[in-house]
């Protein structure tokens, strides 16, 4: 039960990260690798909806799962 709640606030905070570095309240350091830089510029782009998807799973979860 205690290890359902650590999944679900560790899923929660990865959630929370996802959508700060989406907005750009957080930076995102990449190595200047050439193309790799334009994939993980495209993968950050998407954290926008990842992370509050992320969030609103872990939520649902938590109020779910059984006491």
């Amino acid at each position: 039960m205690i290890a359902n709640y650590i999944d679900e606030f560790i899923m929660f905070c990865a959630g929370l990260w996802m959508t700060a570095v989406g907005y750009g309240y957080l930076p995102f350091q990449t190595s200047n690798q050439g193309n790799q830089i334009t994939w993980l510029v495209r993968l950050v782009a998407q954290f926008k909806w990842m992370g509050p998807l992320l969030i609103a799973i872990a939520v649902i979860l938590a109020i779910v799962s059984p006491a």
